[in-house]
């Protein structure tokens, strides 16, 4: 559940009933949302195991986004508690782990040689792919809870109070610092930066999409993905707090408060947009769009006009993490670890699972050979396939 971030210290959690006053956009004094039951459905689709583990703590009971790294034939992932696994996707063998004997607050986020996590203390760090061997670390100026990433070249990590620093791959040495403006409030939630050849995007809290260059740090072009407006800093909320979704010469991306909207690569120049509001990288599937809504509706818009093809509504704030289409299907987790699975036709509940009483947060991912791989926040690690029931 999101926390707000005030002067970047932990100001509060919005749990259970406080869900979210601030995801409704609404002001102090109106009434807290209270999330849906779970759906009662009769199932026509389930979801199976294929292996399973733990790794960990997991996010040990804290606000964290440790998403595993899917390599195709390894995956790598890393606890709170700072035990780093690599296994085989195919199976679940372990390659090799490692106890780092200190917490993590971000990772795991990868090249081709090197594995990139952030200690609790603020400190980035590099392992060997091959090993988990120590390579190098650095100091970071704050917090960080997105994923490192990096281009084989740079590796970039992205602090809670809006900086965005980049550093030598091999060596770990700072090439460069961009520091962008931060909003008295924010959600404390996490983005991470993506690092192409000559472009980092980076999903900020003051609303806005930044657009920096590589080679030297500098902006090369932003977007107002949301406007703050109202009297509130609570209604003035407008972090981008979900990943822009790249379709070859143009990034997809939605704000919370804000809108969801498609921007040239090259030139930062809007293609289109529509309002919407989330907390969630947006998904495309079929031709289609789907958006987890900050509300908890999931929504479907048609590609070709961005119209209206459906909501499915019963699970309102109920948290839901980005929507994952897979087969005939869109996956989406919530706060209390259900896994829902909706029908892409025309939005209904086809089935669910309840996966982790802890939770899930982050994102499921598609493997390779076609499987689902899901880390729930208690630190449990599973590869699933989905069966048709008779």
């Amino acid at each position: 559940m999101p926390w707000l971030v005030n002067g970047h210290t932990r100001l509060l959690s919005l749990a259970g009933m406080l869900a979210l006053a601030v995801l409704a956009g609404c002001s102090t004094s109106d009434t807290f949302e209270q999330p849906a039951p779970v759906p009662e459905i009769s199932s026509s689709v389930e979801l199976e195991p294929v292996w399973s583990m733990s790794v960990g703590d997991g996010h040990d009971d804290k606000f964290l986004y440790l998403a595993p790294l899917n390599t195709g034939e390894r995956l790598y992932a890393a606890s709170a508690d700072g035990e780093v696994y690599a296994v085989a996707s195919e199976n679940g063998e372990v390659f090799w782990f490692r106890d780092l004997d200190e917490e993590i607050s971000a990772g795991v986020g990868g090249d081709q040689d090197n594995l990139y996590l952030v200690s609790r203390d603020a400190e980035l760090m590099a392992l060997a792919r091959e090993d988990g061997s120590a390579l190098w670390r650095q100091p970071l100026p704050n917090e960080v809870l997105a994923s490192p990433q990096s281009n084989g070249r740079l590796v970039v990590a992205q602090t809670i109070d809006g900086k965005v620093l980049a550093f030598d791959a091999a060596t770990g040495e700072q090439a460069w610092q961009y520091d962008s403006d931060v909003p008295v409030l924010s959600i404390r939630a996490a983005a991470s930066p993506l690092v192409g050849a000559d472009l980092v995007l980076a999903s900020l809290a003051n609303g806005k999409l930044m657009a920096i260059s590589t080679e030297n740090g500098q902006p090369i072009w932003q977007y107002e993905v949301g406007q703050p407006q109202g009297r509130t800093e609570l209604e003035r909320l407008v972090d981008v707090a979900g990943e822009p979704l790249i379709l070859e010469s143009a990034a997809m991306i939605v704000g919370y408060q804000g809108k969801l909207a498609l921007v040239d690569l090259q030139t930062g120049q809007e293609i289109w947009s529509r309002s919407a509001s989330s907390l969630q990288s947006p998904m495309i599937g079929n031709g289609n769009i789907f958006v987890s809504g900050a509300n908890g509706e999931i929504t479907a818009y048609r590609g070709s006009d961005r119209r209206e093809l459906w909501v499915q509504d019963r699970l309102s704030w109920r948290q839901p993490t980005q929507p994952v289409v897979y087969e005939d299907h869109l996956l989406i987790g919530d706060f209390e670890g259900y896994i829902h699975m909706l029908s892409l036709e025309d939005g209904s509940l086809k089935g669910q699972l309840e996966f982790d009483d802890e939770g899930l947060r982050v994102a499921f991912q598609r493997l390779q050979n076609g499987n689902l791989l899901v880390y729930g926040n208690s630190g449990k690690l599973s590869v699933l396939k989905l069966r048709t029931l008779d």
